[in-house]
């Protein structure tokens, strides 16, 4: 599933060339994918202007002349293409369509912005954009860890008395927006943290180290591209490159990064989901 920054990279590819133009077609080739589209999508993105790409946690959201915004998850597939870019930073020739093209709009700058998702666990809707943050899908979404909402003082109190770990606690999205596995074990290994110590038995001040670790590790994925790990791709169709820096995900029965440190990096799962680690690094 594609993280923050693998999102944030995509909305960074895809608003040079949405934002200021018009959608003069949308195609809507099925009636769903994880959830059923909105009644007469095609139609109401169809001639429609494009104000700004916005995103919130792990959605993008496309603002529209019509007051409407158009909301998209990219599930553990799903990839936003561009073709025919008419500020040429990216493949001219259209493609031809390929058999998971569920969504394409056609842009009056020439360009194509194409969803693809084989497996269709993405997700597309329509929403009023003056009432965006009262939609199911966001309406119980923490701060933006990259906002100035996420501070100290709000990790310290959303980890009070909290019983569960704190690798847990970070993947809870009502504590925090977007965060996601990868850089999750990536900024606990960057502050000692071990990913299974009860949250709230963390003192103020090493909850408090976390924030700024979280803030450096997302944007140093965001500038690199983000991870792109298995199927995902930037708008061009580029691969990122933070997945070579990785200090502990991915990398178990490795050496750990830490200078003199004579571990190797270990694996536990917590709930269902693998945490990368070093023993003596992080406690």
């Amino acid at each position: 599933m594609p993280e923050l920054p693998e999102v944030e990279t995509v909305r960074r590819g895809l608003a040079p060339v949405m934002e200021g133009s018009v959608i003069t077609k949308a195609e809507v080739n099925r009636p769903d994918l994880r959830w059923p589209f909105p009644e007469r999508m095609a139609e109401r993105l169809s001639g429609q202007d494009i104000k700004q790409l916005r995103r919130r946690s792990k959605y993008i959201l496309v603002d529209l002349g019509s007051g409407e915004s158009l909301l998209i998850h990219l599930g553990m597939s799903g990839r936003m293409l561009i073709s025919g870019d008419p500020l040429g930073h990216f493949v001219h020739d259209h493609p031809a369509p390929e058999k998971h093209d569920h969504v394409v709009l056609h842009m009056a700058n020439g360009a194509r912005i194409t969803f693809n998702d084989p497996r269709r666990f993405g997700a597309m809707d329509l929403l009023d954009t003056a009432t965006a943050e009262q939609h199911k899908l966001l309406a119980s979404i923490g701060p933006e860890p990259l906002g100035n909402s996420f501070h100290e003082a709000h990790l310290i109190s959303a980890l009070k008395g909290r019983n569960m770990p704190i690798k847990s606690a970070l993947l809870d999205q009502r504590i925090v927006a977007g965060l996601g596995n990868i850089y999750v074990c990536e900024a606990l290994y960057r502050a000692g943290l071990h990913p299974a110590r009860k949250a709230g038995r963390i003192s103020q001040g090493r909850i408090a180290a976390l924030v700024p670790i979280i803030k450096e590790v997302l944007a140093e994925a965001i500038e690199a591209g983000g991870s792109s790990l298995k199927d995902f791709r930037q708008a061009d169709g580029e691969l990122g490159y933070f997945q070579h820096n990785f200090d502990v995900y991915g990398r178990e029965g490795a050496p750990c990064n830490t200078p003199d440190c004579p571990k190797v990096i270990q694996r536990i799962v917590q709930s269902g989901r693998s945490s990368f680690y070093c023993s003596q690094c992080q406690r």
